[in-house]
């Protein structure tokens, strides 16, 4: 039913593209026509469709969106036809028509690629730029506009089906859990407020009765000054919320930073679960291998420039160089040995992992195929056999796609992946703390 009605959408539009074909066949008779399909262009234009009750505005832009370019899709093949049949190569009416044609046609594919380009987060920017050079091109637009298309109409869907499972399930409040929950960031990042280290899920967990927290530690140090700031953030949390002690998912070098903090600094009075995710606890031969390679100079210049740039962006003492190192697994030999897990904490883990060379981009496909030379299945960054720890809750691994990348496991880039919704998982991840007594 919806691509009939798509179909007939295209009518006004088509009687206005060819006003002047129609003009020269009934005459005036054809203006009270052409006034009425550009009324209904027009509505059309600020409103294509009727979204969801439960739909944001995000996702209503959305929708408009992916219908107009489905609508000036279908419009277009339409209009070929009509060219066809019309063509006259020395009619000046027939050129005129078809550059009225081409102008009039452009209005709902502008409309939709803007509303795309603002309010998509899953068509790419590839896809955009192909579409802002090549929309013009038979054939190949076609293609192109169908494509956005189709990534908008699974994106509000995806987006669509989230919301109305939070709907349903607003007053169990899943995520509620005993204690706070304390999100600790990896290597190289920072917990800045308008740029979310874990993309989507916070909110999601928020959204489903949760208490959200971040370790707010340095981007790169030494696991033990992390460890240090960790402490510091712990004891906050516990005198803000006047709790007993805080719930830790920890994302990769924040994994060590917090095993460090419970079992070196004490914490363990103030930490009743640490969720491991990606954390290499055995280190990563990959690291290793590039220290080893790599000239001590070279470490000492990239080194350098990181630890600037990060002064910068707000960083008090970063260490890019220490921080590497205790990655390695020599060093984490040396910590898992000195930092024996403390009976009160509840320790687990998960992993994921890539399919393959192509499953990533680069470099990261580059570090994959070094990383499995070395030590087998990996997400890109750490080995899978490095981040068994505690209660080892299992593979992170879709019945299809790409795989789990190091960075789409805490949602870094805010991508939709086949198979698997990183929100979702989060919140039966923190549902089992919360059954759990946590």
């Amino acid at each position: 039913m919806q691509p009939l009605k798509r179909l007939l959408r295209c009518i006004p539009l088509l009687l206005l593209a060819n006003a002047i074909l129609l003009c020269r066949a009934v005459g005036l008779w054809g203006a009270p026509l052409l006034l009425a399909a550009a009324a209904f262009c027009l509505v059309q234009q600020l409103r294509p469709c009727r979204a969801d009750a439960l739909a944001t505005r995000r996702l209503r832009a959305l929708r408009n969106g992916y219908e107009l370019l489905y609508q000036f899709a279908a419009a277009f093949l339409l209009q070929c036809l009509v060219w066809a049949v019309s063509f006259a190569p020395r009619s000046l009416p027939f050129w005129l028509n078809a550059l009225l044609s081409l102008a009039v046609l452009f209005l709902p594919l502008l409309g939709g690629l803007l509303r795309i380009f603002f309010c998509s987060a899953q068509v790419g920017l590839v896809w955009r730029a192909l579409l802002l050079l090549l929309w013009w091109l038979p054939g190949f637009n076609i293609y192109l506009v169908l494509r956005a298309g189709s990534a908008a109409r699974r994106e509000y869907r995806f987006e669509l089906a989230h919301i109305e499972r939070n709907a349903v399930r607003a007053s169990s409040e899943l995520c509620k859990t005993r204690y706070p929950l304390l999100l600790v960031h990896g290597i190289f990042f920072r917990d800045w407020q308008f740029l979310d280290y874990w993309g989507r899920i916070a909110p999601a967990l928020q959204a489903n009765g949760a208490r959200i927290y971040y370790g707010k530690q340095q981007s790169a140090d030494a696991v033990s000054r992390s460890a240090q700031e960790l402490c510091e953030q712990i004891l906050r949390i516990v005198e803000t919320e006047g709790c007993e002690k805080v719930n830790i998912i920890a994302h990769s070098k924040g994994g060590l930073d917090s095993r460090y903090a419970i079992a070196r600094y004490g914490m363990d009075r103030y930490v009743a679960s640490l969720t491991t995710v990606n954390t290499p606890h055995r280190g990563c031969n990959f690291a290793d291998l590039l220290l080893r390679l790599m000239p001590s100079g070279l470490v000492q210049f990239i080194a350098g420039r990181y630890n600037a740039l990060f002064r910068k962006l707000g960083d008090t003492a970063p260490d890019f160089e220490q921080g590497v190192r205790d990655l390695t697994a020599a060093r984490c030999a040396e910590f898992n040995r000195d930092t024996p897990d403390q009976p009160g904490v509840y320790y687990q883990s998960v992993m994921s992992r890539l399919r393959g060379v192509f499953s990533t981009i680069f470099p990261m496909n580059l570090c994959y195929l070094l990383i499995r030379h070395l030590d087998g299945d990996n997400d890109g960054l750490v080995s899978v056999e490095s981040a068994i720890w505690g209660d080892y809750r299992g593979l992170i691994e879709p019945l299809h796609g790409k795989g789990i990348s190091h960075g789409d496991v805490v949602d870094l880039l805010r991508e939709n992946l086949p198979g698997f919704d990183v929100r979702e998982y989060y919140i039966r991840l923190v549902n089992d703390l919360k059954e759990r007594g946590l």
